[in-house]
């Protein structure tokens, strides 16, 4: 399982997706949604937002169901 490589949070799936495209997807380590909020300066929701848009524009990354 994976862990946030700032907080040590157990990660979801969405979480790793998310950070793999917005950070870039040969990441080997990942953020949690709290720790990548701070990071890009913005809010939890807004990227909970961003994961249903890539889910419904197809992101191969978000085709699995909510983790």
């Amino acid at each position: 399982m994976n862990h946030c490589k700032k907080c040590g949070k157990e990660l979801l799936g969405d979480e790793i997706a998310l950070h793999k495209r917005m950070i870039g997807r040969g990441e080997q380590s990942f953020f949690c949604i709290s720790c990548l909020a701070e990071f890009f300066g913005c809010t939890e929701e807004l990227l909970n937002k961003k994961i249903e848009h890539f889910r419904k524009s197809g992101c191969l990354l978000f085709t699995n169901a909510k983790q």
